[in-house]
């Protein structure tokens, strides 16, 4: 298979503002001169799947049905590999990544990574109330050594309003109190916000905040899918 000739499966919908914010940044990112050198990708936007917060915290149904599915029907489609932009959704994926038969691109340790790389002291975990309930980035980070700083609890409760605001498409509210949380977190240590919540990053920017500030995982998954596309 040449480079830039892996078909692309992408599990979205969760949420869809943030699945179309993936699909912006594979496209411009891409190292691509025309149409056709950019990869072919398959999408699935399901905005029915369970909420992953509420599931991990005991008051949902399990997603893990509907992830399954969706990815193994990517898989029948024709992806060569997927990617998920949904960082809480990955808590329920690791317990059967090993029945998918393509390689996933972990939007975690592709933070991590890019994290480790941008702010080697270390990094803010801004992320839903589920995937600091999971302790799925906590344990990668320590897995690899990389320090993470978490949000108090009123500033935790701040960030996942602003997630629900953005998911309802309430972007200024959103933006406002992402510039708020950051503000707060800033005072305590200047370290960069790992937005390890697909809306947060959208509502980082709305907010007009310092892009150098900011470890995005959206761009952090969609950097490391391109890297294996044209690897």
């Amino acid at each position: 298979m040449s480079k830039g000739d892996k078909v692309l499966g992408v599990l979205g919908g969760m949420g869809p503002a943030a699945t179309a914010e993936f699909l912006r940044l594979l496209t411009i990112l891409a190292p691509a001169a025309k149409d056709q050198d950019h990869p072919v990708v398959i999408v699935l936007s399901n905005p029915k799947i369970p909420d992953r917060t509420e599931a991990i915290l005991g008051r949902g149904e399990d997603p893990t049905p509907y992830l399954k599915e969706g990815l193994l029907r990517l898989v029948e489609w024709g992806a060569d590999l997927l990617a998920v932009p949904c960082n809480t959704a990955h808590y329920f994926i690791d317990h059967f990544l090993a029945e998918i038969p393509v390689p996933l691109i972990h939007i975690v340790h592709s933070t991590v990574e890019k994290a480790r790389l941008t702010s080697p002291e270390g990094a803010w975990l801004v992320a839903t109330d589920g995937t600091r309930a999971s302790g799925i980035y906590e344990t990668y980070a320590a897995k690899v050594g990389y320090p993470l700083f978490l949000p108090e609890a009123e500033v935790q409760s701040e960030i996942q309003l602003l997630i629900k605001l953005v998911k309802a498409n309430k972007m200024a509210e959103a933006a406002e109190k992402m510039r708020r949380a950051a503000e707060k977190l800033w005072e305590k240590k200047p370290l960069p916000l790992m937005t390890a919540c697909t809306e947060t990053p959208l509502a980082y920017d709305a907010a007009g905040l310092p892009q150098e500030k900011m470890v995005s995982s959206l761009a952090s998954l969609a950097e490391a899918t391109l890297s294996v596309i044209y690897s």
